[in-house]
This record gives structure tokens, sequence and C-alpha cells, in this order.
């Protein structure tokens, strides 16, 4: 995949506001809302938000980390690199529901949460919000991160802000259907 860099980064932030403006309307809803499952096999809204910040503590730091240490100019065109872009890509959410299975740390199920979970995704999706601001001024290409199931795997910037707000998109979906 080839994309104007600030096409990408408008693309990337206006979907992170999107999913600011729908969680910060959760925190108007009632506790059962919130708290209520399919079946016991399901997450809740709040267990959805929970992974997303789960996710979060490992990937903003590692964001910020990797654009602080990296010395590098904007390029004008970003190009996937294919295992970020597959990553990228299977975040996103289907037509008919392509369930993934999750790490067990990353697993929210029955845990003792509450709706505080809302309070730092909210926090965390605005650090995201500056953290692409950040990235208008550096090489999406040549930034590489870490990426949550392995240190040893090096996605391009581009690549990871895509899987994790893709990621975002895709639990912001969940979370829809579990307060319905």
């Amino acid at each position: 995949m080839k994309i104007a860099s600030p096409q990408l980064l408008n693309e990337l932030t206006d979907l992170t506001k999107q999913h600011l403006s729908y969680i910060q309307q959760l925190k108007a809803l009632p506790d059962q809302a919130l708290t209520q499952k399919a079946d016991a096999t399901s997450w809740s809204a709040l267990e959805c938000i929970e992974h997303l910040n789960r996710y979060g503590h490992f990937y903003l730091p590692e964001i910020s980390r990797q654009i602080a240490e990296t010395r590098t100019e904007a390029v004008p065109v970003f190009k996937s690199g294919w295992l970020g872009n597959y990553f990228a890509n299977s975040m996103l959410p289907k037509e008919k529901l392509n369930k993934m299975k999750t790490f067990a740390a990353m697993n929210p199920l029955n845990s003792p949460i509450d709706r505080t979970v809302i309070d730092t995704f909210m926090l965390q999706l605005q650090t995201m919000l500056d953290l692409l601001q950040q990235c208008r001024s550096v090489n999406l290409n040549t930034i590489k991160t870490s990426i949550s199931i392995s240190s040893l795997i090096k996605l391009k910037l581009g690549d990871t802000l895509r899987v994790v707000i893709y990621h975002n998109e895709r639990h912001v979906k969940q979370i829809a259907r579990a307060i319905q």
C-alpha cells in the first residue's frame, strides 16, 4: 500500500477523533448497559475498553519513545511493509465478524473493572491524537516500533499506527454491538 503521508495521518486522526467522540458518549450510559454480555464468553463494553487500554499501555509509550529517539524528517509518501500491511488489514472489522483469539494477558474477560476504564481510554485516545500530530514531522517509513506479541518483530511507524487505530476501530464496533 502506498499513500501520501499527510493523507494517512489525516485518515487516522479522523478515525481516532470518531472513537473519542463515541467513547465520550458511553459515559452517559448506565452501568447495566456497559456491563451486559451476550453470553458468558462475550466481552461487555467495559471489557472491550479494558482490552484496548491494555494494548494502549504497550503501544503508546513505544510509539512515543521511537519518535523521540529517531531524528528523521517527514517524507511525502508512506509505503507499507508487507507484514505491517497484513497486520493492519487483519485488524479492520469485516462485514462477517472475523473473530480473533487474544493473548491471555490482553483478555479482560471477567476482570474486576469499572467505568474508570472509559476515562483511561479517553486519555489514551487523546495521547494518540498528540502522537499523530508529532508524526507529521517524522519519517513514517524509517522509524520502526516493536509489536506487542514480539520485540523481535518491528513494523514501520506508519503500519504500527494503522494496526493500533484499526484495532481500536474493530473493538469500537464490538462495543456498539455489546450495548445494543
